[in-house]
């Protein structure tokens, strides 16, 4: 690639950035064009700079990282999005690339295999760091309950921390009729037969996880 890679930096921590701009800054073909410290900002920056690769954290305020790279994706199917986090669930990994992630990064990972990732992003390609891989090869070798949508893991997440039907519909913009369909299918994936079995179902097989 004879052209310098443009990129974009989204995450709310600046010490994060910062370390992430001058790493960058060390390669001659990476270039960062633009920094975004919301979700909300990230979608923006995305739309006006058409960077060649979002590097995207996943907890951002206003709106979170899978949902800013679900409506980047939305307005550019042909974005690359790096998610480059803390997180390492299956639920928060799954949730990303459901949402249209190219790739999905530790924070901790080598500035070499980061360089790597950003160049292969740029090319379209898939990455995942190696722990990443790992995690998610050992799920798929255990047998689980059949995976939750996206949608299903934001109304059993918000089950879990304590939110009614009717709280659910409003948090979510949804029918409460659509919230008993899914804890219906959720029941159903997850082999239980109320909130509470399913709650803690998925807690246990780290297909949610709460706080943060």
């Amino acid at each position: 690639m004879t052209e310098r890679i443009r990129v974009l930096i989204a995450d709310d921590h600046p010490v994060v950035r910062d370390g992430i701009r001058a790493m960058l800054g060390t390669q001659p073909d990476l270039e960062v064009v633009g920094e975004a410290t919301t979700g909300r900002e990230a979608i923006q920056l995305a739309r006006d700079l058409q960077p060649d690769v979002v590097l995207m954290d996943l907890q951002m305020p206003h709106v979170d990282g899978a949902t800013a790279t679900a409506q980047i994706r939305a307005r550019d199917p042909h974005a690359n999005i790096l998610v480059v986090t803390t997180y390492d669930t299956v639920s928060d990994i799954t949730r990303a690339i459901d949402a249209g992630a190219t790739g999905y990064l530790l924070k901790d990972t080598p500035r070499e295999q980061l360089f790597a990732a950003i160049r292969s992003a740029a090319c379209g390609e898939s990455v995942l760091s190696p722990a990443i891989a790992t995690r998610v090869l050992a799920r798929m070798r255990t047998p689980q309950p059949d995976m939750l949508s996206g949608r299903e893991i934001d109304v059993l997440t918000a089950v879990a921390r304590g939110l009614s039907n009717k709280d659910i519909a409003a948090h979510l913009h949804i029918s409460q009729a659509t919230v008993k369909t899914h804890l219906l299918h959720i029941f159903a994936k997850l082999g239980v037969d109320d909130r509470t079995a399913a709650v803690t179902r998925a807690l246990d097989q780290s297909i949610i996880r709460l706080g943060g």
